[in-house]
């Protein structure tokens, strides 16, 4: 056994190496860096201030835990009251059990979000191939690289980039898609051949809208929810 007197060098150098890290925001704030980056924050942990769900107030009660959680709130896509363009998109999100859920971006018409918008499919698909449907995928159009999920009960962390035509999909860290959607030149068809729901080339759909949560089946909570603009 070491004696006491050799463990305390150890600790000091271990007590000084945690207080010289920068401490990192809680749960649904911004850090300082963020702030000067220009980082604004979507979702406070606690109100439903900027969210809607078929054309009224998000519910309160379908705030969890400081998450947002879409399931049976009311509306098949739960979306945020300003419209975007070019931006980064951050959250961390956890699935239940066979969870299948979407983050829309660029949402032209809430009435019409599958036809209007771009999914980024949210989905308890953790350990099987990746797919066009695996949590990820840009929705019916490119498959992630790696199936990049945590199982259900974990929070993982995405971040989405819709830089004009440009879409990238980074999950857990790895960059799991490209996309140049200028390549999709006819409805229903992806440039690899394949087919999709769309019904009209996804290089036509819109450039700006309303980014939102889905609520297909089950429980998904979304939490620091976080956006920065691209000039």
């Amino acid at each position: 056994m070491r004696p006491m007197s050799s463990l305390i060098p150890s600790l000091s150098s271990l007590l000084i190496l945690c207080l010289s890290q920068p401490a990192g925001a809680a749960d649904n704030q911004l850090t300082p860096r963020e702030k000067q980056e220009g980082w604004v924050l979507l979702f406070d942990g606690t109100t439903p201030t900027g969210w809607v769900s078929s054309g009224k107030p998000f519910p309160t009660a379908n705030i969890e835990d400081g998450s947002i959680n879409p399931h049976k709130s009311g509306a098949y896509v739960s979306y945020y009251k300003e419209p975007f363009d070019n931006f980064v998109l951050s959250c961390d999100f956890k699935v239940s059990k066979g969870a299948n859920s979407g983050i829309f971006i660029r949402t032209g018409d809430m009435n019409d979000p599958v036809q209007t918008g771009f999914e980024i499919q949210i989905f308890d698909s953790a350990g099987k191939p990746p797919s066009k449907h695996s949590c990820g995928a840009l929705y019916d159009a490119v498959a992630p690289s790696v199936e990049a999920s945590k199982p259900t009960g974990e929070w993982n962390h995405i971040e989405i980039t819709a830089d004009h035509s440009t879409i990238k999909i980074v999950l857990n860290g790895q960059q799991v898609v490209t996309a140049d959607l200028d390549r999709w030149t006819e409805a229903e068809k992806n440039p690899d051949g394949s087919k999709n729901k769309f019904t009209k080339a996804l290089k036509d759909f819109p450039r700006s809208g309303y980014l939102g949560f889905q609520d297909h089946n089950a429980p998904v909570w979304f939490k620091n929810v976080k956006l920065k603009r691209l000039k």
